[in-house]
C-alpha cells in the first residue's frame, strides 16, 4: 500500500482521462466511505454526495460542467454538496454515542441547543457547508489516488442549472465536481510557492 505522504505528494489534477476505464460501483462506495470519515463540525458531516456513474449520465451533466470534457471520459464523477441544514443529523450521529453509554442524554441535548442556535443564521449555516464539505472532498481525492484512481475537481459549472436539472433538495448547495478515472497522461506539473511564503509564525 502507497503510504500518505506519497499519496499526497502524487496527486495532480487530470483531464485526460481514458474513456474506455470504468470503475465498479463497489469501489465507488470504498472511495466514498473513505471520505466520509473526513473530520467536520460538532461531527455533523455536511455533505451529500451524488454520484454520476455512466456515459449517458455523464453526458447530461456535460453542459451544465461547461462542455469540459472529462466529465464525460472520466470513469465517473462525483457532486459533492454542502449541507445548510446539518443539525437534522443531531439524532442519527449522537444516539448510538447515547446508547453505547459513551455520552450521556444531558450533554447531548446541550450540543443539540448549541448546534441549533447556530445553524439558524444562514450566512454561516452557507459557509459551514463549503469548508466542512471541502474537507470530505479532500480526502476522497487522496482516497482515490490511494486506490490508483486519478481525479479533477472543478468549481466551474452552473450550480443553478445543476439544481434544476437533477432536481437537489434545497438543502443542500453544489460546491464541487469530482471527476474519477485513468489518466491517459500525467496531470500538469504545478509550480508550487515555497512555503515559507505562506507561513506566518505567530509569536
Amino acid at each position: 500500500m502507497t503510504d500518505i505522504f506519497s499519496i499526497i505528494k502524487e496527486r495532480r489534477s487530470v483531464r485526460d482521462f481514458d474513456p474506455e476505464q470504468s470503475i465498479s460501483r463497489d469501489e465507488l462506495m470504498e472511495i466514498l466511505e473513505l471520505a466520509g470519515r473526513a473530520p467536520s463540525a460538532w461531527n455533523l458531516q455536511h455533505w451529500h454526495f451524488m454520484v454520476f456513474h455512466g456515459k449517458e449520465i455523464q453526458k447530461k451533466l456535460l453542459p451544465i460542467a461547461n462542455n469540459q470534457i472529462h466529465v464525460f471520459e472520466s470513469s465517473a464523477v462525483i457532486a459533492v454538496l454542502g449541507d445548510l441544514q446539518p443539525d437534522k443529523k443531531i439524532e442519527a450521529v449522537y444516539r448510538p454515542l447515547v446508547e453505547a453509554g459513551s455520552m450521556s442524554q444531558e450533554i447531548i441535548d446541550r450540543k443539540a441547543s448549541q448546534v441549533k442556535g447556530v445553524y439558524q443564521n444562514k450566512t454561516y449555516a452557507l459557509t459551514s457547508a463549503h469548508s466542512n464539505s471541502s474537507l470530505a472532498a479532500m480526502q476522497l481525492m487522496l482516497a482515490a489516488k490511494g486506490k490508483g484512481w486519478d481525479t479533477c475537481p472543478m468549481v466551474g459549472f452552473d450550480k443553478e442549472k445543476f439544481i434544476k436539472e437533477f432536481n437537489v433538495d434545497d438543502r443542500y448547495t453544489p460546491v464541487m465536481l469530482i471527476a474519477i478515472g485513468k489518466a491517459l497522461k500525467p496531470g500538469h506539473q504545478s509550480a508550487r510557492l515555497k512555503i515559507e511564503e505562506l507561513i506566518t509564525w505567530v509569536e
